[in-house]
């Protein structure tokens, strides 16, 4: 960009803000109770029907990873690293569509578009604590699949029990330390352009928009290193994957190597289901208007991955279907 010194004028003091208005918009920090969230409609009938289809969308989610968690949990027969890393993944799943989806709910269900500043903090912190954590776990379940197929006589000795403890608490605490930090900055700045975030939820690229600090600069380099860690985490991956597909090629009978791919495929698919729902709402061009764009990315990578994760794994592996059907059983005799 080209500046043209001669435009310049001599005094700055037309341009510098008043101590008055310095001291409002600082303000705005502190009495800044609440924030508006963007609805998905201002027709009583569409919010309802936002209300069902978010209903159903919610229960879908939560039985499915539920079935999951406690299918892993009671049978003996998915007492492997695998599948302890896939229950900590439905762990996982509900509790990122627990922060967003009930609140948007509540919202439409009373005719309101409000969300308290802890809350907000609250989905926040939650939010990225769940979707950090997330990522991580699938960069370690990578490793699971690396370990099980390219040194299958290893891999008792490498993925023993308290290494996978350790594994998923070294994802665990990481997602807290990184959310915690995200979190902190992103509350520390004033907020004295807006309270309205136009999304259905608390999310920070739409925070940092009607913040009125330059400090903000301070959470993109917390934002960059999000990144960097990512892409580090996705590069592993394609890495493993890369190293899993020579091995498998290598297996000279047939069924060996579609038993070898279908170990893979389920999680595979939630990495490029992660991956690319995550590439596609931050990639998008911002706007500082609400949009109904915005909320259709917002459901896209925030509801899509957490919902689909425990139908994939449930449709692509057969331990896992046959686990539910036999928990499922057992439920309906126990009834009956």
């Amino acid at each position: 960009m080209l500046l043209r010194l001669g435009n310049i004028p001599h005094s700055t003091k037309t341009n510098t803000p008043s101590h008055n208005e310095l001291r409002k918009k600082m303000s705005n920090r502190s009495t800044l109770t609440e924030f508006l969230l963007l609805g998905f409609s201002d027709v009583r009938e569409l919010q309802i029907l936002h209300f069902v289809v978010f209903l159903v969308i919610y229960l879908v989610g939560l039985m499915g990873n539920l079935l999951i968690i406690t299918a892993v949990a009671l049978n003996p027969h998915l007492q492997t690293p695998m599948f302890f890393f896939l229950a900590n993944l439905s762990i996982l799943d509900f509790g990122s569509i627990s922060v967003t989806i009930p609140k948007s709910m509540a919202n439409s269900l009373m005719n309101t578009r409000v969300i308290s500043y802890p809350g907000c903090v609250t989905q926040v912190f939650l939010f990225i604590l769940f979707a950090a954590t997330d990522f991580a776990l699938v960069t370690i379940m990578a490793y699971d699949r690396y370990v099980a197929i390219c040194q299958p006589l290893h891999y008792e000795r490498v993925m023993n029990r308290r290494a996978c403890v350790q594994m998923a608490a070294s994802a665990w605490i990481s997602g807290i330390a990184y959310s915690a930090l995200h979190a902190g900055i992103t509350f520390r700045l004033p907020f004295c352009q807006s309270n309205d975030i136009n999304l259905f939820f608390c999310e920070i690229p739409h925070l940092l928009k009607i913040t009125c600090s330059d400090s903000y600069l301070s959470e993109v380099g917390v934002i960059a290193l999000g990144v960097f860690l990512g892409l580090n985490c996705f590069v592993f991956i394609i890495v493993s994957y890369v190293q899993i597909f020579k091995t498998v090629l290598r297996i000279p009978s047939e069924q060996g190597r579609h038993k070898a791919f279908s170990t893979c495929l389920p999680h595979l698919t939630v990495v490029s289901l992660m991956v690319f729902t995550g590439i596609f709402a931050y990639l998008k061009p911002t706007s500082n208007s609400a949009s109904g764009l915005d909320l259709v990315v917002g459901v896209l990578y925030s509801l899509v991955p957490p919902v689909m994760n425990p139908i994939i794994y449930s449709m692509r592996n057969k331990e896992i279907k046959a686990a539910l059907k036999k928990l499922i059983v057992w439920r309906l005799f126990t009834k009956n």
